[in-house]
């Protein structure tokens, strides 16, 4: 399980074969792959064709149907991705230089590593105009991490942290909750929402933008917003939650940069 997103740039592959289509099968090439491996690692020299394992599906209606996969039956699928390759060459949503490098994900369960990452990226009232920003959403839009802490609390699923951890910022104080909540609990995210977003979490220079820029951040130009460098890099240091929320991050600003939204499957 995990945070699926997609820099939602029409192309050819996404033509052919449609955004959910091609996340499938890299899904279950991904998953057959595993079950392969592990077949290997307890001796089991069996053929794909000979493997399988069982699938839990949950219906629109709640109810729930197993399912025997065939791992050959993955791969095959997953070789449709192949004559639609080259298409990834050279595209500017493409991020990691792989094919289908518009997609990524953010694996389940998020450490508390990665979310005390996030929430200390957070801006400080010493950067005055973003954190009047952050503190005026919160007020507005009635973020208080309800909705994640109910997902925190269910199970273990989502988050490996039981405690919600949190960060005082001068007269405001916002938690893991509210920041998992505001990123990923709104929907698709806009391109007007990813610039906010990048600024809230240091994607974005913030001593680089006046007032009037960040008021009108949704609306500029596209050729200006390429003046604009992504802040954020990975470190060996960094654990497996905060290298997938940095790699997310610029997903987020390649989406701002090419004025699109970014699809999250959460």
């Amino acid at each position: 399980m995990a945070i699926d997103y997609v820099i939602d740039l029409d192309c050819v592959p996404k033509q052919t074969l449609g955004t959910e289509g091609i996340l499938e099968r890299l899904k279950g090439l991904d998953r057959a792959r595993s079950i392969i491996e592990l077949y290997r690692q307890h001796g089991d020299d069996r053929t794909p064709k000979e493997m399988g394992f069982e699938m839990v599906r949950t219906a629109a209606d709640g109810s729930e149907e197993t399912q025997i996969i065939i791992v050959q039956h993955l791969l095959d699928s997953a070789e449709e991705l192949k004559p639609l390759e080259h298409y990834c060459d050279g595209c500017p949503a493409n991020r990691t230089g792989d094919p289908f490098g518009c997609m990524g994900r953010i694996g389940y369960p998020l450490s508390p590593f990665g979310e005390a990452w996030l929430l200390n990226q957070l801006p400080e009232p010493t950067d005055t105009l973003v954190w009047l920003l952050l503190r005026e959403g919160i007020m507005k839009f009635g973020y208080d991490g309800s909705t994640a802490r109910r997902l925190r609390e269910d199970s273990r699923t989502i988050f490996s942290e039981a405690r919600t951890i949190q960060r005082v910022l001068g007269e405001i104080t916002v938690n893991s909750d509210q920041v998992f909540e505001m990123t990923f609990l709104l929907g698709h995210i806009q391109p007007n929402h990813a610039a906010i977003l990048l600024l809230f979490f240091n994607g974005l220079d913030r001593g680089q933008f006046e007032a009037n820029q960040i008021m009108n951040i949704g609306t500029m130009p596209l050729d200006i917003r390429e003046e604009y460098d992504f802040m954020i890099t990975i470190s060996a240091d960094d654990d497996q939650t905060t290298t997938e929320l940095k790699q997310f991050l610029y997903a987020l600003y390649l989406a701002w940069q090419l004025d699109v939204q970014l699809l999250l499957d959460v």
